[in-house]
């Protein structure tokens, strides 16, 4: 029976799992498990604020090793971040020196040109697995016009979300982290929900099967 190699198996099965591997010699399939132990995947969270911290949370309960970075000393501490590592240095700075991988997500929280469009420059042209900073549509596009004279192309520009997170009608800090984690988990899981947060999506129900009254739900743009 051909045994597959270590890199065939982790290529086909990226997680711990039984999969059904069909390359025998005899041409049968065989039942393998696969055990695969790699390092949590990162999340790097650039601006010390309230929604970092709340963000920083969510991500650590969800497996990820957080980072919380920002220039500003009095922001960046441990006792407000207790769930992540703190990093006081400029974000582009940062993440030209730490170690990413396809895996890695990005959130930059800054709201602040001066960190956002260096950073971001960055972030676009490496392979990671989300890259999403906050800002409400106006800001979004003044962001894309000052990346766009970076020399950011348009499709580098593609893989930038923003408004970061799934529309879930977040009215806090904590719901605010919950809608950016659940768009994290989508594009991960390659899901449809992953573009809630910039589309318009209606429907009108005629007749519940309970005999409710009929209604409409919009998720708002």
């Amino acid at each position: 029976m051909w045994i597959p190699s270590w890199d065939d198996l982790a290529l086909a099965c990226p997680a711990t799992q039984v999969i059904r591997w069909t390359g025998c010699a005899t041409g049968e399939a065989v039942d393998v498990l696969v055990e695969v132990s790699a390092p949590p995947p990162r999340l790097l969270i650039f601006g010390a604020l309230d929604f970092a911290a709340a963000l920083s949370e969510v991500g650590a309960f969800l497996g990820y090793r957080v980072t919380v970075c920002d220039p500003r000393p009095v922001f960046a501490t441990p006792e407000r971040f207790p769930a992540a590592e703190v990093v006081v240095d400029w974000p582009h700075r940062y993440l030209d020196r730490t170690e990413t991988d396809e895996r890695t997500a990005v959130c930059v929280l800054t709201h602040d040109p001066k960190f956002d469009i260096p950073v971001l420059t960055r972030a676009l042209r490496m392979p990671l697995a989300y890259v999403g900073a906050m800002g409400a549509r106006r800001t979004h596009a003044e962001r894309v016009e000052l990346l766009t004279e970076a020399g950011v192309t348009a499709q580098e520009l593609g893989q930038l979300r923003s408004p970061l997170g799934l529309d879930l009608g977040a009215r806090t800090s904590a719901e605010t982290a919950l809608s950016i984690a659940a768009e994290m988990v989508a594009v991960r899981g390659g899901a449809a929900g992953a573009r809630w947060a910039s589309c318009r999506v209606r429907f009108t129900v005629a007749r519940a099967p309970d005999h409710r009254p009929a209604g409409s739900c919009c998720i708002r743009d």
